[in-house]
């Protein structure tokens, strides 16, 4: 009985680096090669990196994508390859994967199913394919289709791995991260392969883009749904998977829904294969998953956008503690610069508590009293002052002061500000504008509050001691800019606060359907998000780690009179 060797190239790309993702890619195809493999794919839209927007609109983006074709197929020797890229036909542009054998250009095949929801803008882009592409080795019929195309039961890709009694099926794929998709992505992958009788060859891309998170854990199941092999989460991987080929009876006379006939392309020269091992990455629990996201969401951001140091303002509180932590993983040490910049608000506790983190992480601290800065900006504006009623001037003159500090240091020595804000604060608004907003990337604007404490705790764990102290832990939370402050002064406790966040924002609940909680509560909290749209359209991109985030996936009219339920 005759074997195959199918290798998934896992790989990170960037939008727009033609010479990058062509290196990338021709790296892996030597490595697949090494491995005696005779197919290896490459994730959705490799060749130009996903998403890339309105970058599709671009004329001359579009000739790019065809010169980098051209020039991978020089490297694609001994080997079939399956690549993603985009593809213009006469004025249409089409998500696509090209099918590559010894040199050859075999066939282009155009993704049937575009999504147009949460993340996702492909009709914007892409015009829809009509056919499949079906090709055999060594009598062994293979289907090609991307991503979306294996979520939609009774699908035409279905049809076509069904009806041309396909043996296997190579989806590549661009599927953004949030918490639990792995778990999602496996059932639909097994849906898929029980419906159509196919083993199915999943390559998920792996990598950060602006605001997504790719998480890989490309996965084979076969024609039960059962995992055969998995790669590993968070990072590039080669998954090397074996299969054996029996020979079965093939309409090959009249195939379902193809543009022209199935192609026989040849296998690799088997006499120089080692045996491999089926690969199954363990599965990570929520808290980790989420961590390993966010560490890659931000190494990428800043690595791919040509920064190479950060800096944090460190206010001894959890959230930039956690920011901090999150970058030294990401970045390193000697590229995480601190700052803390006491006020005559700021605790001894809480100054005391930056600076132990910053030991603790092995981090530059760098120390900016603020006192006399306010000081100054209150003699300017007393004058003025003498007329209205003091409201929060004061306390939110002191975050814009301090984000001026950032800034500065930003602007003098070329590093990128983080912010620190959470999506609790950043939902309901408690958050200054121009001042804890201003920065370059939000490392957990879609991290809940009750979700900062585990990851805390899940750090400290890990470590096997207290990077984030107890006392940063243990704190009531407090933006310390009056006297005595504490956030349940202006919010409902983050216990209460979150899960009707959770209702109102991802799950997208009435007042009224938002039960075990108080309706004024409720009510309240929803006036407050809504209000406050013109902010989160203000603030910087973060990782998605969430169903559904600010941003990208949520978008609402700042200027709008509609209350939910009244509220």
């Amino acid at each position: 009985m005759a074997a195959l060797r199918i290798a998934l190239a896992q790989i990170n790309t960037i939008v727009g680096n033609f010479k990058h993702n062509v290196d990338k890619i021709r790296e892996w195809i030597e490595r697949a090669r090494a491995e005696a493999a005779d197919i290896v794919t490459f994730p959705e839209l490799a060749l130009c990196g996903y998403p890339p927007e309105d970058l599709l609109i671009k004329p001359r983006f579009l000739k790019y994508n065809l010169s980098a074709l051209h020039e991978l197929l020089q490297h694609c020797h001994g080997i079939n390859v399956v690549v993603g890229l985009a593809h213009e036909v006469n004025g249409k542009v089409y998500n696509a994967a090209a099918l590559i054998s010894d040199r050859k250009l075999i066939d282009v095949y155009h993704k049937i199913e575009l999504p147009n929801y949460g993340v996702f803008d492909e009709k914007r882009y892409f015009v829809p394919g009509l056919s499949c592409l079906v090709f055999d080795v060594s009598g062994a019929r293979f289907c090609v289709n991307i991503c979306e195309d294996i979520w939609i039961p009774g699908s035409d890709t279905e049809g076509c791995a069904t009806k041309n009694a396909s043996d296997f099926v190579l989806n590549i794929s661009a599927s953004p991260y949030h918490a639990g998709k792995l778990i999602l992505r496996r059932g639909i992958v097994s849906r898929f392969a029980e419906a159509t009788g196919a083993t199915v060859f999943y390559n998920n891309m792996v990598g950060g883009q602006d605001e997504l998170v790719f998480d890989g854990g490309s996965m084979v199941v076969d024609s039960k749904g059962t995992l055969l092999a998995g790669a590993a989460m968070f990072e590039e991987d080669l998954l090397v998977t074996d299969v054996e080929v029996r020979p079965a009876p093939h309409n090959k006379d009249q195939p379902w829904n193809m543009k022209g006939p199935v192609r026989a392309l040849p296998p690799s020269d088997a006499t120089r294969r080692k045996p491999v091992t089926p690969s199954i990455t363990l599965e990570l629990d929520r808290i980790e998953e989420i961590y390993k996201a966010l560490v890659l969401g931000t190494r990428d951001y800043v690595r791919k956008n040509g920064f190479k140091t950060v800096v944090i303002g460190l206010s001894g509180g959890i959230d930039s503690s956690l920011v901090a932590a999150i970058a030294v993983d990401a970045l390193g040490a000697e590229h995480v610069v601190g700052v803390t910049m006491p006020s005559q608000y700021t605790s001894d506790a809480t100054f005391s508590d930056a600076g132990l983190l910053a030991a603790n992480l092995n981090m530059r601290l760098i120390t900016v009293p603020v006192k006399h800065i306010l000081g100054s900006y209150l003699d300017a504006l007393e004058e003025p002052f003498r007329e209205g009623t003091s409201c929060v001037e004061t306390e939110n003159l002191q975050a814009r002061i301090r984000g001026n500090i950032l800034m500065a240091l930003s602007n003098r020595f070329g590093w990128l500000v983080l912010t620190t804000g959470n999506k609790s604060e950043t939902a309901v608004g408690y958050c200054t504008l121009y001042g804890d907003t201003a920065g370059g990337f939000a490392v957990i604007k879609d991290v809940p509050k009750t979700l900062v404490y585990e990851l805390a705790e899940y750090l400290n764990r890990k470590a096997g001691r207290d990077v984030i102290p107890s006392s940063v832990i243990e704190r009531p939370p407090s933006a310390e800019l009056r006297p005595d402050q504490k956030d349940e002064d202006s919010l409902p406790p983050y216990a209460v606060l979150d899960p009707i966040l959770k209702a109102y924002v991802e799950e997208d609940k009435a007042p009224d359907e938002i039960q075990g909680f108080d309706l004024e509560i409720v009510k309240e909290v929803i006036r407050m998000v809504d209000r406050n749209e013109y902010k989160r359209r203000q603030a910087p991109p973060g990782v998605k780690i969430t169903p559904k985030a600010f941003g990208r996936d949520r978008r609402l009219p700042i200027t709008s009179q509609y209350r939910s339920g009244g509220a």
